[in-house]
């Protein structure tokens, strides 16, 4: 058995250094894939990191038969797909005389919907307050205060992998925090 089949085995396990060998050997390759398709480094970031979260939720489901990298890129390319559907809902502007469209964002938000922005919120927050300080912090210094990966590497003196990993982490523990209780 190749190093590649007994990390994705130990990562299946549950094996944290499984997990860190696998994104390092693997991040280049799809973040180049998410930054080919977008121009943003900050939503290439976002969407390589909820790539590796998908992945290591669904190694179970692996193929070894396959080419891991490539089954990394299509699970990519699915969060890709994702990221563009949950953008801000647009309204489209026609010109009729020049022929033109235009994407304008819909920056209106009901009464209602600003209740319901503002519940999500609370409800985030507190889900933020629950998390390890080092995943709040982490959290924080990428959402709310936006920066990237490298920087939150530099402010609390960790290596830039390290920050990647405690991003996942933390995002993941906030997604189990927001899903609705079964009764």
């Amino acid at each position: 058995m190749d190093e590649l089949k007994i990390k994705i085995q130990e990562a299946i396990k549950g094996r944290q250094a499984a997990y860190k060998y696998l994104l390092d050997r693997y991040w280049d390759d799809v973040y180049r894939f998410q930054k080919s398709r977008i121009n943003n480094q900050n939503d290439a970031e976002d969407i390589s990191i909820q790539t590796f979260a998908k992945a290591f939720d669904n190694l179970r489901q692996y193929n070894p038969s396959y080419s891991f990298k490539n089954w990394l890129l299509m699970m990519s390319k699915q969060v890709y797909i994702d990221f563009q559907r949950k953008k801000k809902h647009n309204l489209i502007s026609i010109d009729k005389e020049k022929n033109e469209v235009f994407q304008l964002p819909d920056k209106e938000l009901t009464a209602e919907d600003k209740m319901i922005l503002e519940q999500n919120l609370l409800q985030l927050k507190k889900a933020i307050n629950q998390l390890k300080p080092h995943y709040k912090e982490v959290i924080e210094l990428r959402y709310f205060h936006d920066l990237s990966y490298k920087e939150i590497a530099a402010r609390i003196g960790e290596p830039l992998n390290n920050v990647k990993i405690k991003l996942m982490r933390a995002r993941k523990l906030l997604s189990d925090l927001l899903k609705p209780q079964k009764s």
